[in-house]
């Protein structure tokens, strides 16, 4: 049985949680905006904080590593990494992607040969996304996708397409075909990381506390505010 604190910061929501053998004992969760600066490391506090009163020795420490906002899974990973090395336990990675789809998956039965496209808002028309089956095995690699009327429409000719996140939205917008449904309602929290992380702990595929960094997909670009004119 593995105690494991998760962390998840890629997209707007800060959430926490602590697990138990793949059961959520506690979590925290913030849903008004990137306020992860000052919200995570009091997150944390409490449940560590738990585990303590409950006498909950950790195994290992697992964070979401992207894609998502460049700032949010810095700060997360940052946190998660900062934790895993002063503790001496192991660092789970979480790819977000795969944690979408798995949300969707608990959130409503489907057929076992559906497929999932997690997407995640990249600023216009742009997403982060993949596709899996059902089995999170990769039919699409992650990647940066620019959305448009023919997205995906060879995989939905022929199968039933999910698509779930905050960059599900956008495809509302401009996929219109009778086998995509859309889930945008469905967002990254900690309480839902638990099975992907007990099952990465089972197989010891842990990422390196030093060396590793989130899965950006694509470049950061800098903007330059724009003045006031007064």
């Amino acid at each position: 049985m593995a105690n494991i604190l998760n962390i998840e910061t890629s997209t707007a929501v800060c959430s926490v949680a602590l697990s138990s053998d793949g059961q959520v004992v506690d979590h925290r969760e913030n849903y008004d905006g990137l306020n992860h600066a000052t919200l995570l490391s009091q997150f944390i506090d409490d449940m560590l904080g738990t585990a303590r009163r409950r006498e909950m020795p950790l195994d290992a420490i697992a964070v979401s590593i992207g894609p998502g906002s460049y700032t949010g899974l810095r700060i997360g990973l940052s946190q998660a990494k900062g934790l895993a090395f002063g503790l001496d336990l192991p660092l789970i990675g979480v790819n977000t992607l795969q944690l979408l789809a798995v949300t969707a998956m608990f959130k409503e039965f489907f057929d076992d040969d559906t497929l999932y496209a997690p997407m995640i808002d990249a600023r216009r028309m742009e997403v982060y996304t993949a596709v899996y089956k059902n089995s999170l095995e990769a039919i699409e690699p992650p990647q940066a996708m620019i959305l448009d009327a023919d997205s995906l429409r060879w995989l939905l000719d022929e199968n039933h397409l999910v698509m779930m996140g905050n960059g599900a939205q956008k495809a509302m917008d401009v996929i219109k075909h009778p086998n995509a449904q859309f889930m945008p309602d469905v967002k990254p929290v900690a309480t839902h990381m638990t099975a992907l992380a007990e099952k990465a702990f089972r197989e010891s595929n842990f990422i390196d506390v030093a060396y590793s960094t989130p899965l950006y997909l694509k470049d950061f670009q800098a903007t330059v505010p724009k003045k006031k004119v007064l």
